[in-house]
């Protein structure tokens, strides 16, 4: 990795976001794009009057008085940080952005369903992991002491997700210690035998890896739905972080309907990390 894209709106969790990206960029040698998005109608973009571009010009600059001060920090010491101002709030855009950069994965603080009226809600976080063909990394809280030692990759070993698997096992090596893969088996989406189950892994194994090595390393857990097995299984083993694949069209994808993935995303205590399918 050499580049992390943190979109921000000078709020307490766009801060968030910021630090645990500092805390990786000191550990990996990465370089910060923060990039902030004006909340600027169409029209006044397009238009010519003078009102108009000074309108635009004000928002530019009170945009760059921000980033002077929200950068005044001296944790950033050490730590290159290249800001970048867009014209619009698209968040579809961000990913656009994110290929012109070069980045290899977007930091975005996100407050969930607390109901706060800042940019960085649930739906607009949402909407990034959607769209984003890189890696997004979800952070909800203050991170202190941030180290991801211990991250639960939630699995249901189908073939249309092992491209992404691989993509995501080669991220989460630099940034986890150790890997936690985990099925998740509930008695209202896609029941399965222990045996259908292990057939399944075994054939995503051989064809994901080559061989079959991380097979005895594979968890299976039995719970009432998707998110609760996923966070009880962090609880037992000491997750601080949740790794899961989307689809790009309907959130976070294989086993999660678009209503599961939203529940992780808001409901999660951790970072998620979400990888495009």
């Amino acid at each position: 990795m050499k580049k992390i894209i943190v979109p921000i709106d000078f709020s307490s969790h766009s801060e968030y976001a910021l630090k645990t990206s500092v805390t990786l960029a000191k550990k990996h040698n990465l370089e910060i794009l923060l990039l902030h998005m004006l909340e600027l109608e169409s029209g006044i973009i397009s238009g010519n009057t003078t009102n108009i571009k000074e309108t635009t010009l004000f928002h530019i600059r009170l945009a760059e008085k921000n980033f002077k001060e929200f950068l005044n920090k001296e944790y950033l010491n050490g730590v290159k940080i290249t800001a970048i101002i867009k014209h619009f709030k698209v968040f579809s855009e961000i990913n656009k952005i994110a290929k012109e950069q070069n980045a290899d994965l977007i930091v975005m603080g996100s407050h969930g369903s607390s109901g706060y009226k800042e940019v960085f809600m649930g739906s607009n976080t949402e909407k990034v992991v959607r769209s984003s063909e890189i890696p997004v990394l979800i952070i909800k809280n203050s991170q202190e002491n941030l180290n991801f030692e211990s991250v639960v990759f939630a699995l249901d070993f189908s073939e249309k997700s092992i491209d992404a698997y691989k993509k995501a096992m080669k991220i989460l090596s630099i940034l986890a210690d150790k890997i936690h893969l985990v099925h998740i088996n509930t008695p209202l989406s896609d029941f399965k035998s222990s045996d259908e189950i292990r057939t399944k892994a075994i054939n995503f194994l051989e064809k994901s890896e080559g061989n079959i090595s991380k097979l005895n390393t594979i968890n299976y857990v039995a719970d009432y739905s998707i998110e609760q097995g996923i966070f009880n299984f962090s609880n037992v083993v000491g997750g601080n972080l949740i790794s899961a694949i989307t689809n790009g069209r309907t959130g976070i994808s294989h086993y999660f309907t678009r209503s599961i993935s939203e529940d992780i995303a808001n409901h999660a205590s951790i970072p998620v990390i979400t990888f495009k399918m």
